[in-house]
């Protein structure tokens, strides 16, 4: 075991634009009860993490190290722990919002919030995964519970969560359909979509109807939420993963007409990872790695996910130098 007792961190003091964030050295953390102390080597950006540096949001204090995506080997383990031996290699998702930090060269969290790294996968690839699949296997999986044959609409389908969702849903037998720019059409056929939609030139509502399950990753305003209850069928569900105000008449609305709202928090989930672990290992489940970036280039990371222009995930890479783009 390493002796280092300090750490690389990315730390922001204040809230604002990309070039708050800045290297730290702070204390190396020690497992405590129940936790593992792991050698981060790679590390996911997700929104929640630009936003979070934006504005307090979900997570308020300062300074902060953001990161709940992780992928590493554990260095130590904390007392009660005997899921992992130091050594294994892990990738999980920080309990959300409050389990951050994995934006350094270490990181601790619960053991049961990780789960064994496919064998399959670098760093590169399973760091990227865990909030994003883990959104995408709760919302449709726990939440939606599809099922072969059922309609899916995936709403910005070749994003971080909707990439990971279309597949996620053809690998539970649905027929699935997406919503992207004609650009990236190809790339969500290609992760097995039905269908792909326009929304620049194409009105889903008036293309689509009877649907079983929409999974809303990015609408926030109760107008484009109407528009995706406009188009599922009695008993259908609209999931939502953003935690959007909704009024009793909408709520009335709901009910009226024999539909589901959910509003859906990720939460860290040891049996959704080893889920999402599996799919990675039958081949059921990719990760479409847009770029990667130093540690030490996190900034220019939090500005590129902010032009809302990309598809698939961003990495930050702390040991693993040699990324996988796919």
């Amino acid at each position: 075991m390493t002796t280092t007792a300090t750490m690389r961190a990315i730390s922001q003091d204040t809230h604002g634009t990309p070039e708050v964030l800045e290297e730290v050295v702070v204390a190396k953390p020690a497992p405590g009860l129940g936790e593992v102390l792991v050698a981060v080597h790679a590390a996911g950006i997700n929104p929640t993490d630009w936003k979070n540096r934006a504005q307090p949001l979900t997570v308020t204090g300062l300074p902060l190290v953001l990161g709940w995506d992780v992928s590493g080997v554990v260095e130590a383990v904390g007392p009660g722990v005997t899921l992992f031996k130091a050594g294994d290699e892990v990738f999980g998702m920080l309990p959300y919002p409050d389990g951050v930090g994995s934006h350094a060269d270490y990181v601790t969290g619960p053991a049961r919030a990780f789960a064994n790294k496919p064998a399959n996968l670098d760093h590169v690839q399973a760091g990227a995964l865990p909030l994003a699949a883990l959104t995408a296997y709760q919302a449709l999986v726990d939440t939606a519970d599809v099922r072969p044959g059922q309609r899916v609409l995936i709403h910005a389908a070749a994003g971080g969560v909707g990439h990971l969702a279309v597949q996620i849903a053809k690998s539970r037998g649905a027929y699935v359909i997406g919503t992207a720019s004609a650009a990236k059409h190809d790339f969500v056929r290609s992760l097995g979509a039905d269908e792909v939609i326009d929304y620049h030139s194409v009105d889903f509502t008036k293309a689509l109807s009877d649907l079983d399950v929409v999974l809303d990753p990015i609408s926030f305003d109760s107008e484009a939420r109407a528009r995706s209850l406009a188009v599922l069928r009695p008993d259908g569900i609209l999931v939502s993963i953003l935690l959007a105000p909704i009024d009793a008449g909408e709520l009335a609305m709901i009910a009226e007409r024999g539909i589901r709202y959910e509003g859906l928090l990720v939460e860290a989930d040891r049996a959704g990872m080893q889920a999402i672990a599996h799919l990675a290992e039958t081949g059921a489940l990719r990760v479409h790695i847009e770029a990667t970036f130093p540690l030490d280039q996190a900034a220019k990371a939090h500005a590129l996910g902010e032009t809302g222009r990309t598809s698939g995930k961003i990495v930050l890479t702390v040991k693993e130098t040699s990324a996988k783009l796919s």
